[in-house]
């Protein structure tokens, strides 16, 4: 029999929070799913994948985040003028969910993880929502329906449009939590901007998330908020020097798989559903943390049986990065020759990216749900770069590039 899916708890929950103050929990499902755990397993996931390895403060997890992000829309929800009108007691607590539950398929290091081993996160966690876990049974014990309504709220399939725009859109319960609480753990001050602004002049409109005229202000700093966090936290070099690292240490875990399986099985047996090519089963999935892969690493270091395989576990553990400079291709087939005569494979010591963004781009041009839109004074509605000079500037600003190409210092010392 199923529970109320609007019980309350005897008492609000209050857990400090150091961007939010308090997080503020009322309903027992979300306490209930906060136990389950498969999200508490969210607390040995960094947030911010290697970005650590530059900022040192950078140690909060997707479990905070995720806290973080239920907060949010729980604001909105109780804040948001004319969004309580506009759900249901039952989208109510989906969207509340969903904001909770939206990175519990996050693997380790966020990510740089689904580009080594091809799993993506979303799909992840749809899986585990309505896969065999804690999470799953919570749901369906406050009404059968509450899983698969949660999962297309993150699948962005729901029929109704507006939950799907709060969770993920241009301006998002998630993105402002994340661009927030990363600047806080990071120490900068790039991602700051008016929160309680923006939820105050956000209403809904037609079925809409739009914004008051007199929000445009606090709209324009939150776009340039998440421009500058892009280039100085999440595009940083060095950060993406440790995912070129990450990368090329799997690959060569893949590598001696191949011709020597029961050396993988016998010192890191849990790195094997994610390179035998199958398809990543929830139980694997979550079996995997980063606690777990700093073990496989430090298991790997400690075996000379296959060198580049220990030599390139030691460098991530010892924080003995790749060096970078910009891309040239003159300098790669350099590096390339120069590998090669010291006896190391360029196929695991070299690697190279590109970086790349607008400071706005209107996004998904071909859904107004995804647009963030201005209710004028008159009644219209108009997309920010039709009223907002500066965010039409962003947009027509030139793209902004950063070519970088990544090997071991001592390469780059002999150039």
């Amino acid at each position: 029999m199923s529970v109320s899916i609007n019980k309350k708890l005897t008492e609000i929950k209050v857990l400090r929070d150091p961007v939010h103050e308090y997080i503020r929990i009322s309903d027992e499902v979300i306490w209930n799913l906060i136990d389950t755990k498969e999200f508490q397993r969210l607390r040995r996931i960094h947030q911010l994948g290697g970005t650590y390895q530059v900022y040192h403060g950078a140690e909060h997890s997707r479990f905070s985040h995720s806290l973080g992000v239920y907060e949010i829309s729980r604001r909105m929800v109780e804040e948001v003028k004319g969004l309580k009108e506009n759900l249901t007691v039952f989208e109510q607590i989906s969207l509340k969910c969903a904001a909770l539950l939206h990175d519990v398929g996050h693997g380790p290091f966020s990510h740089a993880f689904e580009s080594v081993t091809n799993t993506n996160h979303e799909i992840m966690s749809i899986e585990i929502i309505l896969g065999e876990t804690q999470i799953n049974q919570v749901l369906k014990s406050y009404d059968p329906k509450l899983p698969s309504a949660v999962a297309s709220i993150i699948n962005h399939q729901h029929p109704k449009k507006l939950l799907t725009q709060l969770v993920s859109a241009q301006m998002d319960a998630d993105r402002m939590d994340y661009l927030l609480r990363d600047s806080f753990f990071t120490g900068v001050s790039y991602g700051h901007f008016d929160l309680e602004r923006v939820l105050r002049t956000l209403l809904i409109h037609n079925d809409r998330v739009v914004v008051k005229e007199s929000g445009i202000n606090a709209v324009e700093d939150y776009i340039m908020a998440r421009y500058q966090m892009y280039w100085q936290v999440y595009y940083h070099p060095v950060s993406r020097s440790f995912e070129i690292m990450l990368t090329n240490m799997f690959r060569a875990i893949k590598d001696v798989y191949q011709v020597d399986p029961e050396h993988i099985k016998l010192l890191t047996p849990f790195f094997i559903p994610f390179i035998n090519g199958k398809v990543v089963s929830v139980e694997d999935h979550l079996n995997l943390d980063e606690p777990t892969c700093y073990y496989g690493f430090k298991t790997l270091s400690k075996n000379p049986k296959y060198k580049t395989l220990q030599d390139l576990a030691r460098r991530l553990l010892d924080r003995d990065l790749f060096k970078y400079v910009d891309y040239d291709e003159t300098i790669k087939e350099k590096l390339e020759k120069l590998l090669l005569q010291q006896g190391y494979d360029s196929k695991y010591y070299l690697g190279s990216d590109s970086m790349r963004q607008r400071p706005y781009i209107p996004y998904r041009l071909n859904n107004e749900d995804n647009l963030i839109s201005i209710l004028l004074r008159d009644g219209t509605v108009a997309e920010i770069t039709k009223v907002s000079p500066i965010v039409e500037a962003m947009a027509d600003a030139k793209l902004k590039e950063d070519n970088k190409i990544f090997s071991i210092k001592e390469i780059f010392d002999e150039l």
